[in-house]
Formats: C-alpha cells, structure tokens, sequence
C-alpha cells in the first residue's frame, strides 16, 4: 500500500498517544523488575500505530472490546493512564476498583478479556443490539493470530456475515502465538478464511500511521454507513516478549523489525522539537500519575 502524507492526517496527537503507550509499558516493565507490580503483563510495544490511527478516529459512543494485550487500546481509548496504573497496581481507584487487573478492563464501552477469542460473541452481540437499536455506532473487536485457532472466532464470522451486524474485527498479526510462530500454527490465508463467510477484509503490513490511518478511515466509514461487518488484518511485530518473561524468538529478527519500530515513521511528519516536546511531556505525566497512585489506597476484597 502507498503511503499517504496528507495533512488531514493528525501526526501530533498521534505521536502524543503512541509514546504514552510505549512509555506508559516500559514503565510497567520496571514496576515489576523493582517489585511494585505482581502476576504478569502483555506490553503492546510495537504495534501502537495500529491503536492510534484506529481508536482516534472513533466516536464516544463507538464500543472496542480488547484481549489480554489491552493497555494500548483502552490508553487511546479512554486516555486514562492514571485509572490504568491504580488498576494494574491494584488500587482502590483503578478502573475495575483494583479487581481486574491488566487484562480485565470495563470502562466508558471498553472491554477487555484475557481469554483468547472468548469475548468475540459478545463484540457480536453487541453490533446486532447497536443495529436493532437504529443506533449509529459500530464495535471494534481487536483479536490476535493465535486467536484464529478458536471455533468461537468462526462462529462470530458466520452470525457477522449472516446478521449483516456493525462489527469491525482487526487482526492484529504480530506473527507468534504467545511462542509459536505463525507457520507453524496456522495453514493457508487469513484473508480466504475471512471471504469464506462473504466478508470484506484488508490486509496490510506496516507499522506507519501515514498508511494505517487512512486505510482504517475508509475502514470505518464502511461499516457504519453499510452496517455491515468487515475485517482488516495488519501484519506487524511486538517488539518485547509476549509477557513480561523471556523472549525466544530470533534476536535478528528483533532487530529487522526494530528498524520498522512505529515510532520511526513520525521522524519524517514531526521536527526534532516537536518529537522531544511531547517525549518529555508524556515522560512527566506518567511521573506524577506514578506518585499519585502509589500513594493511593490498596483495594478492599
């Protein structure tokens, strides 16, 4: 796909949001190295550009249901990394009251879930009770490539397909399975499998919003004027492990995509000024919600 320079395209915000996630995970993966944090977590670093060029351009209203790699999808969302920290933390003023923790999310019509392809259904459900309601809204469902391996994800296809629902799932292709990588866990095409049900799907690779954002305009606009389901796949990489833990794959291909880090792309759209002006901005806020939420009270069970 070519990519599009267009000034329509907000690249300052964009950039704001994308290194409040990446900043934002790193800094949780400190929080655990010095003991502050418990259990596990799933960083989204290095595929932000798919976050930021969809979820920005949504409406209030418009729902997103997330998997256990949630925190850069409900960050562009909801922009509360304050609720999000006390929540991980487990803090009384986190946005589940310190019960959900990183994975399980509820929040101004965002949902997250741990469970691989458990929530598709209820993403499903949802689009057909927004299009019985004569509403305008339409529901995001983020799912990953190990994700396709579930029967529950090809029964949401078939009803998607069959009930004609506002439903907008992205494939997030970042090519392992938590270990396995993708030829060796999933046979022919994502996109065939998709049409199989008569759905419209894209498919991209790029990591550069200058190519995401449009194409997820376009996206959107189409599944809310037809009110009708569609899927759009973007192959791209996790830069860290799956979760907090080791990382098995292949330390040269770790660098070949760090060279595509999302990231990169701004350097060409944004002055050095700018890029620094908002490093530094979002470095303090995550500082001072750090303070804050340390301090705050531990939830009540």
């Amino acid at each position: 796909m070519t990519r599009i320079n267009s000034e329509k395209i907000p690249y300052y915000s964009l950039y704001e949001k994308a290194v409040l996630i990446r900043k934002f995970e790193n800094r949780l993966l400190d929080l655990f190295s010095e003991g502050k944090l418990f259990g596990t977590t799933h960083t989204y670093v290095g595929q932000e550009a798919t976050a930021v060029s969809l979820i920005s351009q949504l409406c209030k209203y418009d729902v997103v249901f997330s998997n256990h790699r949630c925190h850069g999808h409900y960050l562009v969302k909801n922009d509360d990394p304050e609720g999000l920290l006390a929540e991980i933390m487990g803090k009384q003023s986190g946005i589940c009251c310190g019960r959900g923790g990183s994975q399980h999310l509820c929040r101004n019509n965002f949902f997250s879930n741990g469970i691989q392809g458990g929530y598709l259904p209820n993403a499903l459900g949802m689009a057909f009770a927004e299009k019985y309601n004569n509403s305008n809204a339409i529901v995001v469902a983020f799912i990953g490539d190990g994700t396709l391996g579930e029967g529950s994800v090809y029964e949401t296809l078939n009803l998607a397909s069959l009930l004609q629902v506002p439903l907008l799932i992205v494939i997030e292709n970042n090519k392992y399975a938590q270990t396995t990588p993708i030829e060796k866990n999933l046979a022919g095409s994502i996109v065939k499998r998709v049409e199989a049900f008569d759905i419209n799907a894209t498919e991209v690779e790029s990591n550069d919003v200058s190519v995401l954002y449009p194409l997820f305009t376009n996206a959107i606009k189409n599944v809310r004027n037809d009110r009708a389901s569609s899927v759009v796949i973007v192959n791209s990489y996790r830069l860290n492990a799956h979760s907090k833990g080791d990382d098995f794959r292949d330390p040269d291909e770790i660098k070949r995509w760090r060279e595509k880090d999302p990231l990169n792309y701004f350097t060409s759209v944004l002055s050095d000024k700018d890029r620094t002006d908002i490093e530094k901005k979002v470095a303090s806020r995550i500082h001072i919600i750090e303070e804050k939420v340390e301090r705050a009270p531990f939830a009540s069970f």
